[in-house]
């Protein structure tokens, strides 16, 4: 029984990696809609999306047999329940990726602005990162996730600076930097779920829980 009980947690693990794998991919490929104007690329973001979804289910039903068969006990138990948390941030991270996707969808024209590529390299970062602290159980990695947000925030405001003046030097344009101004908010807004995730990584190592972002 415990060597089943084993295996399943360890299934537990890999579907996350899965999970956060897929969200990773979603983000990737809404920066790169966006960088080379693909509309294409922009459109499988929603398919991935769905995989999110179904991953999101898979891993909820997994995780609700172990808490109703095994009954598990101390960090067992709170690394199944944060398990069941930080899937919802990651069909979130899924939907905000699927929104994003839509914005590109509907521009006409594409100004490239490498922060905002930056913010977007910096959300994949701390997904991938957030997910490998949850199945190491690196209380270390999960800190530094929470700790590197305030760099994307800081970003973040310095691209909607940018973006303000770039609206007062070319008006015609405006419409096409509103649009990467959301954009960018919600590359930030990933960095926002991905510091969830970390608090609940935390919880499910120390049994402490710090009030979540979003």
């Amino acid at each position: 029984m415990r060597i089943q009980y084993t295996e399943e947690l360890n299934h537990l693990n890999q579907q996350m990696i899965e999970m956060g794998a897929l969200c990773e991919n979603a983000i990737t490929h809404t920066g790169d809609s966006l960088l080379h104007g693909n509309h294409e690329e922009a459109k499988s973001v929603h398919s991935i999306h769905e995989e999110i979804l179904q991953k999101e289910k898979s891993i909820e039903a997994l995780c609700l047999r172990l808490l109703l068969q095994q009954q598990p006990m101390a960090r067992d138990l709170r690394q199944i329940s944060a398990a069941l948390k930080m899937i919802t941030d990651m069909k979130r991270i899924g939907e905000v990726a699927s929104d994003t996707a839509d914005i590109i969808l509907y521009m006409q024209r594409f100004h490239r602005m490498e922060d905002i590529e930056d913010l977007c390299q910096k959300a994949v970062m701390m997904v991938h990162q957030v997910i490998e602290s949850f199945v190491r159980q690196d209380l270390t990695e999960a800190g530094s996730v929470i700790a590197y947000d305030d760099i994307v925030d800081a970003l973040f405001v310095k691209v909607k600076q940018d973006l303000v003046q770039a609206i007062q030097k070319n008006p015609q344009y405006a419409d096409d930097y509103v649009d990467l101004l959301m954009i960018a908010k919600y590359f930030e807004k990933i960095g926002d779920h991905a510091v969830n995730i970390s608090k609940w990584v935390v919880y499910s190592i120390t049994g402490e829980l710090k009030e979540t972002a979003v």
